[in-house]
């Protein structure tokens, strides 16, 4: 057994569940931007396609940017498959804010693994992978095929990832039926299961020589998010729109008014919400405020698709009664922010966001990320049953 400083403890070989190890392996691989070694991801999936014995495609979406896909075929593969989706790349650190190496996958006394990308999500990914390996070698087989997709860039928004994908022959020939992607931890015994997510609005307003009507116009902003809230009703994160006023441009000396400003908001909307109308109002308070006051738009995500999570539709139910025959709580939300299930969504498909981490600080891009191995475990338990539930959906009208 070898440690590092301040009490880390990493066991050694032998002393550790194997799919602890192969999961502090894949934490190891330095998949973070700007530079993701996405050569390093593709190589770890070709050997997990090899040690699982089934095939591997690989789709160059974009110039350096490589979708893998694993496809277990099923008994009767002309049904819709099952995706399960997770993102190879993570985003920064600042490593003098960490208690161990970010990427040393440096597993505690406690059974705590720290890593970047311990939660957001290369826990899922070897989720995915363990459970198929497990279900594998106990001789199972389900009618619809599963489809492991292992895609870039889902944290520089996916625009050379899953945006791309989607829109592409490759995806469609994987004839997609539901998806599974990433969620969020649980500080509690609950786990929370998303359904949808807000739209992020990247707006910038410019101002000229109207600098007071411009903070009006913030103002106003501000003011429209609050007249949405009825205090009487419970919300989450993702029930509500936020707007953060996140850059300001312009000036060039401390005591010269100037003659333009730009201001930046991050504006996250809810699929509730009627986007278009929304979007005008934002045009009349410019137009209020004069006609050298205009907005643009660096992002607008118009998707307003959202899975169905009622007992009459076939996939939340085979999902669902998994989820309670194993007793799981489960918390239906919307998605505070952006993952690659918009792209699979606008396409008009089901997917469900998802992480199998109660008990757990939500930690994702946070110094000192880490899952409790034993948290992790369970979750593969947990894959174990969802996948052949999902696998084995009775087939659907106009799949006869």
């Amino acid at each position: 057994m070898d440690s590092l400083g301040g009490g880390g403890v990493q066991d050694g070989p032998g002393t550790e569940d194997p799919s602890v190890t192969l999961f502090r392996e894949y934490l190891r691989l330095k998949t973070v931007h700007p530079e993701p070694d996405y050569d390093a991801a593709i190589r770890f999936m070709e050997r997990i396609a090899e040690e699982l014995g089934l095939p591997m495609k690989k789709v160059e979406v974009c110039p350096g940017r490589v979708v893998a896909v694993i496809t277990w075929v099923g008994s009767r593969p002309e049904l819709k498959s099952v995706v399960l989706n997770s993102h190879t790349d993570v985003v920064p650190v600042y490593e003098g804010h960490w208690k161990y190496d970010p990427f040393a996958a440096v597993k505690d006394a406690d059974g705590n693994i720290y890593g970047r990308g311990s939660q957001d999500m290369k826990c899922v990914t070897i989720q995915y992978i363990e459970a198929i390996r497990r279900l594998k070698a106990a001789g199972k087989r389900f009618s619809r095929t599963i489809h492991l997709t292992f895609v870039p860039d889902e944290e520089v928004g996916g625009h050379k990832g899953m945006e791309t994908f989607v829109k592409l022959p490759e995806f469609h020939k994987l004839n997609i039926g539901f998806a599974l992607d990433e969620g969020l931890a649980n500080p509690t015994n609950a786990y929370t299961v998303f359904y949808g997510e807000r739209n992020p609005w990247c707006d910038f307003i410019l101002f000229s020589k109207r600098l007071l009507t411009g903070d009006l116009l913030n103002v106003k902003i501000h003011l429209c998010v609050i007249s949405r809230l009825n205090i009487s009703e419970c919300f989450t994160l993702g029930d509500v729109t936020t707007v953060n006023m996140t850059m300001v441009k312009g000036g060039m000396a401390y005591n010269v008014v100037p003659a333009e400003m730009d201001v930046s908001f991050d504006l996250r909307i809810p699929p509730t919400v009627n986007l278009q109308e929304f979007e005008e109002k934002i045009k009349a308070w410019c137009k209020e405020a004069g006609e050298d006051v205009t907005y643009d738009f660096a992002q607008k995500h118009m998707d307003q698709n959202f899975t169905c999570t009622e007992e009459s539709d076939p996939w939340w139910h085979a999902f669902s009664s998994t989820c309670k025959a194993m007793n799981m709580t489960v918390k239906k939300e919307i998605f505070p922010a952006a993952t690659d299930s918009r792209f699979i969504r606008e396409e008009g498909l089901p997917a469900i966001g998802f992480s199998p981490m109660n008990l757990t600080p939500i930690l994702l891009h946070d110094h000192n990320e880490y899952l409790n191995e034993q948290v992790f475990l369970r979750g593969i338990q947990v894959y174990e049953r969802l996948v052949p539930a999902l696998a084995s959906v009775p087939p659907l009208s106009g799949e006869e």
